[in-house]
């Protein structure tokens, strides 16, 4: 990722300026749990298309918490992570590891919702699900060490 993604991002309204909230930061990482849990279930009822859809909503909903901790909004899942990048990679307060991840599972989403024939493995559920796991706990603890 360049800075040039981000700019990119801010000028073409991916990414906007709000009122900081505390409430929505909160809120998204109760949806992201909410998202992990059906994601758990949708697991255990071999529902492997729907967890894997489910382990990255949660992925996205507690990405989604940095940026309403700091007033920005976005319309673009793809610049949720530019903006983690910019903003706490480069920073090192987030290690470049969860970027990639973040990248990794949107990508999967994308595939496993929008290409004919898509399906996903057992094993590629399990991972997804437990990558969710992983990536909700250390973005948590990232929002409580920026309050």
């Amino acid at each position: 990722m360049t800075s040039s993604e981000f700019k990119e991002c801010l000028d073409r309204g991916y990414l906007r300026k709000v009122p900081p909230s505390k409430g929505k930061a909160e809120g998204s990482i109760e949806n992201a749990n909410m998202w992990l849990k059906e994601a758990e279930t949708n697991f255990k009822n071999k529902t492997f298309n729907s967890s894997v859809l489910s382990s990255y909503l949660a992925m996205f909903h507690s990405a989604r918490s940095i940026l309403f901790h700091d007033g920005y909004r976005e319309k673009s899942h793809y610049c949720v992570a530019r903006y983690l990048e910019e903003k706490y990679v480069k920073e090192n307060k987030l290690e470049e590891k969860w970027i990639n991840l973040l990248d990794h599972y949107r990508s999967l989403r994308h595939r496993n919702q929008y290409n004919i024939g898509f399906s996903t493995s057992k094993e590629e559920a399990e991972r997804t699900l437990k990558s969710a796991k992983d990536f909700t706990e250390r973005i948590a603890r990232l929002l409580r060490e920026i309050k």
